[in-house]
């Protein structure tokens, strides 16, 4: 090591000048993408469940109790946390728990929440109905845009203003 005249560490005072820097350039917290997982993909993410029945556990193995079973193939869930090949999620309810890999699948799942919803023939609220969706109702989020986003659900296709499904985060864009 080596004190530069004044007693201050020169290497040490340069990368802190550098970081400062550095720091004043990068976008502000909101603007960041989410931190990646063991993945390399974001935390938090949505998928859906790819099987008709999946085991919820209470940790990441087979040796951990299962806590709850999914019978719904499509279902969006969050994907909060990753460990090896399992996977932590947490449903619409705010349920926790963990579930493998082969269990997810990339494509996007919506599901109808709160009351009844309208699937409209366009992006706008005066469009024509073109199929009704009670709660609970399973679809595939297809792509949004603004406050309106394409879904399929029970073979019909539309779209629904963004605040009337689980799936999607406030303000993501998909395209």
């Amino acid at each position: 090591m080596v004190l530069a005249a004044g007693g201050t560490f020169a290497p040490l005072a340069a990368a802190v000048a550098q970081q400062e820097t550095a720091e004043r350039g990068k976008p502000e917290a909101s603007q960041r993408p989410p931190p990646p997982g063991r993945t390399g993909l974001p935390l938090p993410r949505f998928v859906s469940l790819r099987a008709s029945e999946v085991n919820l556990r209470s940790g990441p193995g087979t040796r951990y109790p299962i806590d709850w079973v999914y019978r719904r193939s499509g279902m969006p869930v969050e994907i909060i946390d990753e460990f090896d090949t399992w996977r932590r999620i947490r449903d619409w309810q705010g349920t926790e728990g963990w579930i493998h890999q082969s269990m997810v699948q990339g494509r996007r799942g919506i599901l109808i929440v709160g009351q009844r919803r309208t699937l409209k023939r366009r992006p706008e609220a005066e469009a024509a109905g073109v199929a009704l969706l009670d709660a609970g109702v399973v679809g595939t989020l297809e792509r949004c845009r603004d406050d309106w986003c394409e879904i399929a659900a029970g073979g019909y296709s539309g779209w629904l203003q963004r605040s009337g499904f689980y799936g999607l985060y406030p303000g993501e864009k998909l395209e």
